[in-house]
């Protein structure tokens, strides 16, 4: 079974249209190298293909020189995993200004932060900057499938879920003791796997930077960096609290979600979907699984998307900006969603200007006023939107 990303294919033709350099970037095995070599075999019709990988030695070395290695090449240029490289940026500016006339550069990387930063610094009018997730709902239009497995490549078209979670133990063993040392973690892999497994339990939830220092034995400060390292390597995501001037307390601190819900799964200990229907935890997962999906097909921007929710319990699972409007959804894991005080207390104080009600399955239908049911197969289906 092949999952062809053709909306990832376009994004990166219409990007090169416009800019001789593109940063892909996204998390590691999730399909940027198999993505950039499709786009490579359309280009070799034209000119020449160089693809780097700089985790092989060999290449690693032919960049100890780069503007000697690179100067004098043409058509497109591949550059993977160039986090391990990222003094090649001012190195690709030069290259840009100086032409040839067609060339191109696609940079892949497996992690954002310094990465991007320096991307946009040095790259600053000549890069598009791409993300590209592990498979989402509107490439694979199997919504059980991916929610137990995840979206990891490997993992989504294993044969049998026991090979899909096999290979996720195998992924979650390799970026603890290898890709985490390399940013600079400094611990143990099996203390960081026992912290990676703490923060399984809480996704979800409003992050507790104090408690989670206190039960891992660190401070709030390291427990935070080991956070933002693994939010910069798409691991998880710290949504966003939003602050309404409405005169109610509200939650100021972010909540924390596991980007694929496969690897929660594997930390959890969810091999199957029997133990994924009667695991305590199956409402969270389901409702990160809906989120991820909503921001794969939406796109928004990090400064677009948040969570609020008061301390007084009136709280709103998502709130995105989508062409000027106020767009919330509120998830629930419920075949005949109701009308809630909270959903109408929210509508009301951040003034959206439409509230969608995401259940499980594709039947959208009405529900009040500017609040509708929407089914997260419809979704995933392409044809809606907000």
């Amino acid at each position: 079974m092949a999952v062809r990303r053709l909306r990832a294919l376009a994004a990166l033709r219409d990007a090169f249209r416009v800019h001789p350099v593109v940063t892909l970037v996204g998390p590691r095995q999730c399909g940027k190298t198999t993505l950039a070599l499709e786009y490579a075999r359309e280009r070799a019709k034209r000119g020449e293909v160089l693809r780097l990988d700089l985790e092989d030695p060999v290449d690693l070395a032919r960049l100890d020189n780069p503007m000697l290695a690179l100067e004098g090449t043409r058509g497109l240029v591949i550059i993977d995993e160039v986090q391990r490289r990222p003094e090649l940026f001012p190195v690709l500016r030069v290259l840009v200004d100086r032409g040839p006339r067609g060339r191109k550069f696609l940079i892949l990387g497996s992690a954002s932060g310094e990465l991007l930063r320096q991307s946009s610094e040095s790259l600053a009018g000549r890069t598009a900057l791409l993300e590209l997730s592990p498979f989402s709902l509107h490439e694979t239009r199997e919504p059980r499938r991916l929610w137990l497995r995840g979206g990891y490549p490997r993992a989504y078209l294993a044969r049998r879920d026991a090979d899909a979670f096999a290979w996720l133990g195998a992924y979650v063993t390799t970026f603890l003791e290898r890709d985490v040392p390399s940013f600079g973690l400094r611990i143990p892999a099996r203390a960081l796997r026992r912290f990676w497994m703490m923060l399984a339990h809480t996704h979800g939830q409003v992050l507790n930077l104090s408690e989670l220092g206190r039960a891992f034995g660190a401070t709030h400060k390291t427990v935070a960096h080991y956070v933002d390292i693994l939010s910069q390597t798409f691991m998880v995501r710290q949504l966003q609290p939003w602050f309404e001037n409405i005169g109610k307390r509200q939650v100021k601190a972010p909540k924390l979600y596991f980007r694929d819900s496969g690897l929660l799964h594997a930390l959890i200990g969810i091999t199957s979907r029997h133990a994924l229907a009667v695991h305590p935890r199956v409402g969270a997962s389901w409702e990160g699984f809906a989120l991820e999906s909503i921001l794969r097909e939406l796109g928004p921007a990090p400064g677009e998307c948040f969570f609020w929710a008061t301390h007084a319990h009136a709280e709103l699972d998502l709130l995105t900006f989508v062409a000027g409007r106020r767009i919330g959804f509120e998830i629930k894991r419920a075949d005949a969603p109701t009308v809630t005080r909270s959903m109408r207390i929210a509508s009301a104080d951040l003034g959206l200007d439409h509230l969608y009600v995401v259940t499980p399955g594709d039947a959208t239908f009405p529900l009040a006023e500017r609040i509708s049911a929407l089914g997260l197969d419809a979704i995933g289906s392409g044809q809606w939107r907000p």
